[in-house]
């Protein structure tokens, strides 16, 4: 396990590191949970058994642009690339007792993901390779036998140049209190731009940041701040409780891995309310459906102040789509920036209505930094780094968007040797 370059321990837990391949209770529970599997297999010759830290060495090595691997009876070890699977690391498929093998070593003795596995079905770890990335892991049980899937976390926190995020992300920097939300769906690249975020905090301010994750991704030095980092179930049992608890430990920035929760949004809209600055996730797909979110996880009578308390803390949401590039060199972000004005601070406070929506507001808010994930597909369609069928695929509203560039397929109508974006 690595540890920071001030010479403290890594914060993420015991449970983080990498272990050797464990027997006792993880064992025990995963070979209990494929029993019935591993006896239906019986019959077949044994394959040799793979170890997991050099399996995953080698699959690493297939490629700088690994966002997830996968590993799963019945197939070779996978790895996905932009978006598509493709096999790594080894040519034969994986057996119930290779990929049961393989849990057991990244769980080690994780008692509660063993609970959370035994109990629920499937569990979440994070994962270390000495000098190399971490990972993000969930186990899970599939037709009686144990499947893994397991995000890369690059051993570098990105910065936000090198994300190619929109230069109004830069001012968060500046921000003294309130909430920024980062929205979009599993695998949008939301724990990528907080880190980033963080990351510039961490080099130009001098405060105490505190995040509160599950489990701990990115790794943050102290630099010009001090960053503590809990980890859900081994440094606090809850959101909740450590956002409670936060409130004592003189932080400036709080990070909360997510927003999961009527008691969490509580507690973190008090904290941006009494001068903290706190920033979440959430797994919503644009800003309108973000603001449904918080305020329809309160009950029906306390919305309205619900709604007001929002209005007043919020001060930006931003959500996000990965969408592949027209080069096929990979993905690129696309982003919808909802910021706190006069104007959107009165939408969200007294709810939409036909002609005054956050869209509207954020379509006619570029000169306040806003933008939407229509405009931005345009703007990436008209410079050439996305193709105009896979923009329009990925649009909220393909039929508006079309309209906006009715002018693009009238030039390529005039001149048959303009080739279109959708060649």
């Amino acid at each position: 396990m690595s540890s920071s370059t001030n010479g403290a321990p890594n914060p993420a837990s015991a449970s983080t590191i990498q272990r050797p391949a464990t027997g006792g209770a993880t064992a025990a529970v995963l070979s209990g949970a494929t029993a019935t599997a591993t006896a239906a297999a019986a019959a077949a010759p044994a394959a040799a058994p793979f170890s997991t830290p050099a399996l995953l060495a080698v699959m690493l090595k297939s490629s700088e642009k690994i966002s997830d691997l996968f590993f799963t009876p019945g197939k070779p070890p996978l790895v996905e690339i932009n978006g598509k699977l493709t096999p790594a690391g080894a040519a034969r498929a994986l057996t119930t007792e290779d990929t049961r093998r393989i849990a057991a070593d990244l769980i080690g003795n994780n008692q509660h993901a063993l609970d959370n596995l035994r109990e629920r079905g499937s569990c979440d770890v994070s994962y270390s390779m000495p000098g190399a990335n971490r990972f993000r892991v969930n186990v899970f049980m599939q037709r009686g036998t144990c499947a893994v899937v397991m995000r890369v976390i690059p051993a570098k926190v990105p910065d936000l140049d090198s994300l190619n995020l929109p230069a109004e992300l830069n001012k968060i920097v500046e921000l003294r209190n309130g909430i920024v939300l980062v929205t979009g769906p599993t695998g949008s690249g939301k724990s990528s731009t907080l880190a980033a975020v963080i990351d510039k905090i961490n080099k130009e301010q001098s405060y105490h940041v505190l995040t509160i994750e599950d489990p701990i991704e990115f790794l943050h030095a102290h630099k010009n701040c001090i960053v503590h980092q809990r980890e859900l179930h081994s440094d606090t049992p809850s959101f909740a409780l450590a956002l409670r608890a936060a409130l004592r430990q003189a932080p400036k920035v709080i990070l909360v891995g997510e927003m999961r929760d009527k008691e969490t949004i509580e507690i973190a809209m008090e904290a941006a309310e009494t001068g903290h600055l706190v920033l979440s996730t959430l797994h919503t797909i644009d800003a309108s459906k973000t603001v449904e979110r918080i305020v329809g996880a309160f009950p029906m009578a306390e919305q309205h102040t619900l709604r007001n308390r929002l209005a007043k803390s919020f001060r930006y949401i931003i959500s996000q789509r990965l969408v592949p590039r027209k080069d096929g060199a990979g993905r690129v972000a696309v982003i919808e920036i909802l910021k706190s004005t006069l104007r959107t601070r009165e939408y969200v406070e007294k709810g939409e209505v036909e002609g005054k929506t956050l869209l509207d507001a954020m379509r006619v808010g570029g000169q306040e930094g806003m933008q939407t994930f229509d405009g931005d597909i345009e703007r990436l369609i008209r410079n050439g780094t996305l193709d105009r069928e896979t923009g329009l695929a990925y649009a909220t509203n393909p039929g508006n968007l079309e309209l906006d560039m009715s002018d693009l397929k009238m030039e390529a109508e005039a001149d048959p040797l303009l080739e279109t974006s959708g060649k």
